[in-house]
C-alpha cells in the first residue's frame, strides 16, 4: 500500500468509474487520471456478510454491507475492528484499501471505521464534503 496516495473522498458510484493501474507489482486505481488505493466512504451498515462468501486479499475477517446512497460495498473488518459492536442500521465513515472483486461487489480492507450514528446531519454534510473535493480537487484534473 501506497500511502503517499491520498484516500479519496468518494461514492460508490464514483468507484464503479475507476479503472484498475497495475505498476510497480501494486495495484492502484484511477479516477480521471488521479491515482488512488485507499477510499474514504460513509453509509449505512446494511448487512453482515458470512466469512466464507467472497475472497478477500489474504485475510479474513467480519464483513458488512454498506449503502451509502449510490450503491453498496463490501467492508473487510480485521484485528481490533473485529472485537467492536457493529451493527446494521448504523451510519458509519470508513477508509481503507480499495479491491475489485471479479464478479461481486467491490470490497473495502478497512483501516479506519468510526460510528457516526449520533450525528443527525451527516449523510447530507458528507454529500457536501464529496462535491466539494471534486470541485477543489478532483475536477480541475478531469
Amino acid at each position: 500500500m501506497d500511502y503517499n496516495l491520498a484516500a479519496l473522498k468518494l461514492l460508490c458510484m464514483h468507484l464503479k468509474k475507476a479503472q484498475q493501474v497495475i505498476s510497480d507489482s501494486q495495484s492502484s486505481f484511477s479516477l480521471g487520471g488521479i491515482l488512488f488505493q485507499r477510499a474514504w466512504i460513509q453509509g449505512i451498515l446494511v448487512s453482515a456478510v458470512p466469512s466464507s462468501s467472497s475472497t478477500a486479499p489474504s485475510e479474513t475477517g467480519c464483513r458488512f454491507l454498506l449503502d451509502d446512497g449510490t450503491g453498496i460495498i463490501e467492508l473487510i473488518l480485521s484485528g481490533d475492528f473485529r472485537n467492536r459492536h457493529w451493527e446494521t442500521g448504523m451510519y458509519v465513515m470508513v477508509v481503507g484499501g480499495y479491491f475489485i472483486q471479479t464478479g461481486d461487489v467491490p470490497m473495502i480492507k478497512v483501516h479506519k471505521i468510526v460510528d457516526l450514528s449520533a450525528f443527525p446531519d451527516r449523510e447530507a454534510v458528507w454529500y457536501l464534503e464529496v462535491m466539494e473535493a471534486f470541485k477543489l480537487f478532483y475536477q480541475p484534473s478531469i
